[in-house]
């Protein structure tokens, strides 16, 4: 089998659209059927749903509390925008992070989520966040674990990482199965 891959110069933001449009395109060849797409803000969350019309798209924020306490980054504005037009927001916490980071916080150590964390992003900051986001929503009920989806996701704002894969449930993460890698940044 042979399968075309980008990769881009540069991270993040000035490849979005281009990473929609491959995820769009690779979803209707393969009949793929929801897209998730990492977004704090919902900058790219907006710019999925108008790409990905069509299929489900699926949001996937930080939790509440991230940055500030009781207060979520992804805006009202563009939550209702993105839900308007049927996407759905996951606001939940961060598989790899949790008490890990309550644990690295206070005890200043690392713990297996930050070393899965780390190891991932080898690969790339995005690739660490597909893996993560899609535990995040098959453990909420928003993707099943027997259908392939794609997964994207970014270096900072923006997203530059899109994938072929089978969710699964975070205490099954060593069973995730990337499938295919539609882009990603050339490091």
């Amino acid at each position: 089998m042979e399968l075309k891959t980008t990769y881009y110069e540069q991270t993040g933001q000035p490849n979005t659209e281009t990473t929609l449009q491959l995820a769009r395109k690779r979803a209707q060849e393969l009949g793929i059927k929801t897209v998730l797409v990492a977004s704090t803000g919902g900058d790219t969350a907006v710019k999925a749903i108008e790409i990905l019309q069509g299929l489900k798209v699926i949001a996937v924020s930080h939790s509440f509390g991230f940055s500030k306490p009781n207060t979520s980054p992804f805006s009202e504005a563009n939550r209702k925008k993105f839900e308007s037009k049927g996407g759905i927001v996951l606001t939940t916490t961060h598989t790899f992070a949790g008490v890990s980071r309550a644990l690295r916080a206070q005890f200043n150590t690392h713990t297996i989520g930050d070393i899965v964390a780390n190891t991932l992003r080898i690969f790339g900051e995005g690739m660490k966040v597909v893996c993560e986001i899609s535990m995040m929503a098959a453990d909420s009920g928003l993707v099943r674990t027997d259908e392939d989806i794609i997964a994207v996701a970014g270096t900072g704002k923006g997203s530059d990482t899109a994938v072929v894969l089978t969710p699964v449930n975070s205490q099954n993460f060593f069973s995730m199965k990337v499938k295919e890698i539609i882009c990603k940044p050339h490091f």
